[in-house]
């Protein structure tokens, strides 16, 4: 692993374990962060096994990072507008008159925009004969399916919580279109990381 990955992967690990500092929801950043175990435990072999590029490795930890952070405040309540207003004294929800946290949909259109690009390159790795379109074509589609596949983990998760715990640990804020929405997202993202995957060339620094 190169010494940009050992940053990246570093600083990942760094905001991790700075997540769990005085946790606000112990038990329900537990379940969130059981996935970034898994998640950096993935990558750290599938690196190993097929050389991700530098920047398709910064995306996967920069979205780990992402996770982390929703993580500790359960997603629906990342301040990230009052960070805002703090740094720039602009107001996202006030200018856009929201009335939700928008950090999910974030993460959801950040997984596929961070997860596209080094999907694409792994199947050019494994199949060289797919042209560059073949392989992010099949890049999008897998995205598709994992994030259907993640709504359907939330789904059998919420069902062993009580409704309060479910509620929480969804983040979908009375939104009964929730996982329709991000889904839609998580495509959007992937199809926005088309410039990332374009280039043919499959060859990659460790």
């Amino acid at each position: 692993m190169i010494a940009a990955k050992r940053v990246a992967f570093g600083l990942t690990l760094a905001v991790f374990a700075a997540s769990w500092i005085a946790p606000r929801w112990p038990l329900e950043q537990a379940l969130h962060s059981s996935l970034t175990v898994l998640g950096l435990a993935w990558l750290w072999w599938h690196d190993r096994r097929w050389p991700l590029r530098p920047l398709h490795f910064a995306l996967v930890c920069g979205f780990v990072i992402a996770h982390c952070i929703g993580a500790r405040w359960l997603y629906s309540y990342v301040p990230y507008d009052a960070w805002l207003q703090a740094a720039t004294g602009w107001s996202p929800g006030a200018a856009f008159g929201w009335q939700r946290n928008h950090f999910d949909r974030f993460i959801h259109l950040a997984f596929g925009f961070c997860f596209a690009p080094p999907i694409w390159h792994w199947l050019r790795q494994r199949w060289p004969r797919l042209s560059s379109r073949q392989g992010f074509v099949l890049a999008v589609m897998l995205i598709m399916c994992a994030s259907l596949v993640y709504e359907w983990l939330e789904w059998a998760i919420a069902l062993a919580l009580s409704p309060e715990a479910a509620e929480a640990y969804n983040g979908q804020q009375g939104d009964p279109w929730d996982a329709h929405a991000d889904m839609l997202l998580a495509t959007l993202g992937a199809l926005l990381a088309w410039p990332l995957g374009r280039n043919r060339s499959t060859e990659t620094a460790r």
